[in-house]
């Protein structure tokens, strides 16, 4: 593929792909200052029924991503096979906490009746999460892409994959962040859709 007919970024031609070229040619004159960032939180507007759903217990496990998202670098898709992750800007904490943060934010505003539990504690179900792509990519979207599993013990109750792309509205990383936070809302709102439809183990029928 000739290089010069890849699409531009419309927020990296002039800042990331720049960033993440003198990222891989180290050709860099001057020291560039650190810019570390942490998703957006939830907005707790919630759009949730006004109805309490189903009572239930829900253990959210922490959320796994690729082991090439876990790292401090803003991981960018340069064409269909290329990525690279950003050295100067960072993950303020790692990804995976964030999301998983994040997304228990966003499924206690959305489950109303529901008790998010830690441990795996008896009698609760269980939510997997495992994100295989959490990036820019060079033709000017946010890319969030996994898979979320259901779990009742040992058996499974729903699983979905989930595929979410936004268009990014500006130039620079602050505007690439704040798109996959919004990306990822989506997800969580997905993710507690779905749940709320379904019934609780214990519910009677």
């Amino acid at each position: 593929m000739n290089p010069s007919r890849l699409p531009r970024w419309r927020i990296g031609a002039g800042v990331l792909m720049l960033t993440a070229a003198t990222a891989l040619t180290g050709c860099a004159s001057q020291a560039t200052p650190e810019n570390r960032y942490t998703l957006p939180d939830v907005a707790l507007s919630s759009t949730a029924e006004t109805h309490p759903s189903q009572t239930r217990k829900l253990w959210l496990r922490p959320v796994q991503v690729a082991s090439f998202l876990d790292q401090d670098g803003i991981v960018m898709q340069l064409s269909d096979i290329e990525l690279t992750a950003a050295n100067q800007n960072l993950w303020a904490e790692g990804l995976g906490d964030q999301l998983t943060r994040r997304l228990r934010q966003s499924l206690m505003a959305d489950l109303p009746g529901a008790t998010l539990v830690g441990g795996g504690q008896a009698s609760s179900e269980s939510l997997t999460v495992t994100v295989d792509r959490f990036q820019g990519r060079y033709d000017g979207q946010a890319v969030v892409s996994g898979e979320w599993q259901l779990h009742d013990g040992n058996r499974l109750m729903l699983q979905q994959p989930f595929d979410v792309t936004e268009p990014l509205p500006d130039d620079g990383y602050p505007a690439l962040v704040r798109t996959l936070g919004k990306a990822w809302q989506t997800v969580a709102d997905q993710i507690a859709a779905r749940i709320r439809n379904q019934p609780a183990p214990d519910a009677t029928p």
